[in-house]
Order: C-alpha cells, then sequence, then structure tokens
C-alpha cells in the first residue's frame, strides 16, 4: 500500500508549545519540596522529553519505562505488556509521565495503574499530542501540547513500522489506494 507524509503541525509550532508546557510545568513544580521523576515512555517520547527537559529550570531526575501495546499496524492491539519498567524506586514519590500521544488511554492507563500499585504517591502527565476522540478510559493529560483530529500521525518520535520517528514535525500518514 502506498502513502505520503502531509505536514500537521509545523516543527516551529512543536517548539513553540513544547516551551509553553515547560512554562507551566515549571510554575506548577517550583515550589514543591518534594522532587519529580519524569518519566518518559520509550521510544516515542524520547525526542519530546528531550526537548521538554531542556526549557525546565528544575531539579528533577530522570527515569525511562517501556510499554508496547501496537503491533507493526496502525491501531493498539489492546494488550499491554511491560518491556522495562523504572530504575528508580517510586515509592511516596511524584511522577510527571512524559508521552508522545494519548490515543486510546489504554496503555497509559494500564501504566497509571501500574505504578500507582507500587506506591507512587503522584501521577500527572505530560503529553505532545492528545487524540480525545478515539478514548475508550476515562483518562485525561495534566499537559497537552496539542489536542488533534483521528489521523494516524508520525514524526517527533512518532512512528509507522519504526520509521519516521526523526521528523522534527508531526505528519500525517495518508494511505492511496494503487
Amino acid at each position: 500500500m502506498n502513502y505520503r507524509i502531509e505536514t500537521m503541525i509545523t516543527r516551529e509550532k512543536v517548539e513553540e508549545r513544547i516551551r509553553e508546557l515547560a512554562k507551566e510545568i515549571e510554575k506548577d513544580y517550583q515550589d514543591r519540596e518534594e522532587e519529580v521523576i519524569f518519566l518518559g515512555l520509550l521510544k516515542g517520547s524520547v525526542m519530546f522529553l528531550s526537548d521538554l527537559m531542556k526549557e525546565i529550570d528544575l531539579d528533577l531526575k530522570i527515569d525511562f519505562m517501556s510499554v508496547s501495546s501496537y503491533g507493526s499496524g496502525t491501531t493498539t492491539s489492546g494488550v499491554v505488556k511491560i518491556l522495562k519498567d523504572t530504575d528508580f524506586d517510586i515509592k511516596g514519590k511524584n511522577l510527571l509521565i512524559v508521552e508522545d500521544i494519548i490515543d486510546s488511554g489504554l496503555t497509559l492507563n494500564y501504566v497509571k495503574e501500574f505504578l500507582y500499585a507500587k506506591g507512587a504517591a503522584e501521577i500527572k502527565i505530560c503529553t505532545l499530542l492528545d487524540k480525545p476522540e478515539r478514548r475508550k478510559v476515562d483518562l485525561k493529560g495534566d499537559y497537552i501540547g496539542f489536542t488533534i483530529p483521528d489521523a494516524f500521525v508520525v514524526g517527533y518520535g512518532l512512528d509507522y513500522d519504526q520509521k519516521y520517528r526523526n521528523l522534527p514535525y508531526i505528519g500525517t500518514v495518508v494511505f492511496e489506494e494503487n
């Protein structure tokens, strides 16, 4: 099947919104005495987390989890697997999950429940993209970069069959009939 990538959100808009999100997060966490752990969900959050952290002037720690719920297609499989757990002991800690996209919410909801079961004190969510039309569970982000329609998107960490993560913008995959 042939397809093309069309720009949905330009590099400049992504960079500007990340700076705005960083200011919001910094403001919300600056007066807290307890540390916050930024928890990136691999692999999609890497570019977003990296750029977000550069804009935040806070004492923070970083950790990663790797979870999987997508196969090689364009929709979630619905089965969540923890491929890599946190390195830090998160009991009693405040976490900010940094995610590339909230789609159905199934994966993120599972991760959130998993982390609370491990003793996290507070969990907030920062996502670059939010697709509320696709939500299957009651889950909302605390910091949202862009709310987008139900389209299959790539770039800025998001992939299609492990490709296009390195695009510096958000693009829509448009499938063409032969």
